[in-house]
């Protein structure tokens, strides 16, 4: 991806986009079910990326969430935009929906 700068040369200009959301899993037998469905129908993964995957649905509710991240589905659409690389994690949180969002504290991560 290249574009023209202000003084006429080419040069890529890469963006790192840095996007906090905190979700509340109100059915968390709902999401398992969802999570392992996609993961079974995605024809992308070899067999030991699925069973990493499962792994993961079964532990903790984060790990569902995480295969219904899609950074492509994010600025797809966006016109002079190709997407370079992109991660994610989820993790449980403590939140207080009164608090700062500043203040919550992550206590285990999974992707």
């Amino acid at each position: 991806m290249t574009s023209t700068d202000t003084t006429g040369q080419d040069a890529p200009r890469y963006v790192r986009l840095s996007i906090e959301l905190i979700a509340e899993i109100t059915d968390e037998q709902a999401l398992k079910a969802a999570a392992l469905q996609q993961v079974t129908a995605d024809e992308y993964l070899d067999d030991d990326e699925r069973a990493q995957s499962v792994e993961a649905i079964e532990v903790d509710p984060s790990g569902s969430l995480a295969h219904f991240i899609d950074p492509v589905a994010l600025l797809g659409d966006v016109p002079g935009v190709e997407l370079a690389s992109a991660t994610w994690e989820s993790a449980q949180t403590e939140f207080d929906p009164e608090g700062e969002w500043d203040e919550y504290t992550v206590e285990e991560s999974a992707e």
